[in-house]
């Protein structure tokens, strides 16, 4: 049932000022005004708001389309009821009020307002995670940039390499390999790379513990005939090189540097627990093959309130492996879900694209979704389906991953 509420608060969140639209439970509007964004400023909404209501803080429900930021908590801190509504429903709620498109940030809050006091049971209450949750979170987001920026860095690297130096990239076809980056550093160019010694290329190879090139392998791909191009192209692609080479190391450091933190955290989490109770979710999730130290990150962050609530319906929501169902008279289609969270969906997908490599139900399910005529990434998302729907099961027994009791695919 809804919860009851004295006053429903709607506002419209700015990166300078929040408009701010105050209605009562019948509705009417008791206020509406420009909050600052800024400590000063939200100090004030919050004085504002219980001088008005004149009531509890917990009988004020407030409608936001956002679900994290200094807004949002300042007011959970203060005790007052958020609801995060997406911005799509906004839209559709927005036709309440004006067919005719009409758009402004005070129409936006009273619609957030409007809609919270009549639909109350579509949304779901905001809830502040813990602060080791919070920096869990915030390191994984943080390691999936790190990624994004380091394959950004290597690609131009690639691009480089190509242009005047292109035997190296027999080495690594990608240019994403530590002993790539140490030996460019020794030998930018194709001249100095038909110079390198003996004995300092086996000192880098046995520094990064390369076995699948021998040194007299790589000594021949160095000294293989260069490119011949236009005069000063290759010296100008070679200080590019030697520019872009810091910037690649120090990605590169960076990811490791946070995927420790990551582990630490998830192992402190795991240390914690005390003798006698049950296992923590960071130990459950890490116990099922598939799962490293970043999916479990993704999984204990991105999808808290489900995990937290064993909810598996959520979960596979939030994940995006439960499809969408369309259907009007004798017309049905189940198409993937789209209105999830990237971040999740991808986690689950690796997770049951690994897991076939070493769970032998995993491969069992995802052979009989592939003979019965779904695609690759059809079968993954399918068997991740099922591979949450294990998880759920695991947290509300209690006890870690045990391929036992994996049931047969129905």
């Amino acid at each position: 049932m809804d919860q009851l509420f004295q006053y429903f608060v709607g506002i419209d969140w700015g990166t300078q000022t929040h408009c701010v639209v105050l209605l009562d439970r019948e509705g009417r509007a008791v206020e509406q005004y420009n909050a600052e964004h800024s400590g000063k400023g939200l100090r004030a909404l919050v004085d504002r708001l219980k001088q008005k209501t004149a009531c509890d803080s917990a009988a004020v429900a407030i409608g936001v389309e956002v679900g994290w930021g200094a807004l949002v908590e300042t007011l959970i801190e203060n005790g007052f009821a958020l609801f995060s509504i997406n911005p799509k429903q906004v839209d559709r709620f927005r036709d309440r009020f004006t067919v005719a498109g009409a758009k402004d940030d005070s129409r936006d809050a009273l619609v957030l307002a409007s809609s919270l006091r009549t639909d109350q049971r579509s949304y779901k209450q905001v809830q502040l995670e813990s602060a080791d949750v919070i920096r869990l979170r915030e390191l994984s987001r943080f390691e999936d940039e790190l990624k994004t920026e380091l394959r950004r860095a290597t690609n131009r690297l690639w691009q480089q390499l190509h242009r005047y130096y292109p035997q190296i990239l027999k080495l690594s076809p990608a240019a994403d390999d530590r002993f790539i980056w140490d030996l460019l550093s020794k030998v930018p160019a194709p001249g100095k790379g038909a110079k390198l010694t003996r004995a300092r290329l086996q000192l880098i190879l046995a520094t990064h513990r390369i076995k699948r090139f021998t040194v007299e392998e790589v000594l021949a791909i160095l000294k293989e005939t260069p490119l011949v191009l236009a005069e000063g192209a290759a010296e100008a692609a070679t200080e590019h090189v030697l520019l872009l080479l810091p910037q690649v190391i120090m990605l590169d450091q960076q990811l490791r540097n946070v995927g420790r933190r990551v582990k630490q955290i998830l192992n402190s989490w795991v240390e914690t627990t005390r003798e006698g109770e049950p296992p923590c979710d960071a130990s459950l999730v890490s116990s099922i093959p598939g799962i490293g130290p970043a999916i479990a990150a993704i999984l204990l962050t991105e999808a808290a309130r489900p995990i937290r609530e064993r909810d598996y319906e959520a979960l596979r929501c939030y994940a995006g492996t439960a499809p969408v169902t369309k259907q009007s008279a004798k017309r049905r289609a189940v198409t993937m879900r789209q209105a999830c969270s990237p971040r999740l969906r991808q986690a689950v997908y690796y997770w049951a694209s690994t897991s076939i490599n070493c769970d032998n139900r995993s491969r069992q399910q995802y052979d009989q979704l592939r003979a019965s005529g779904h695609q690759h990434a059809r079968a993954l998302r399918g068997l991740a389906d099922r591979l949450l729907q294990v998880l759920i099961a695991m947290l509300k027994r209690s006890a870690p991953f045990d391929p036992s009791r994996r049931q047969a695919v129905q």
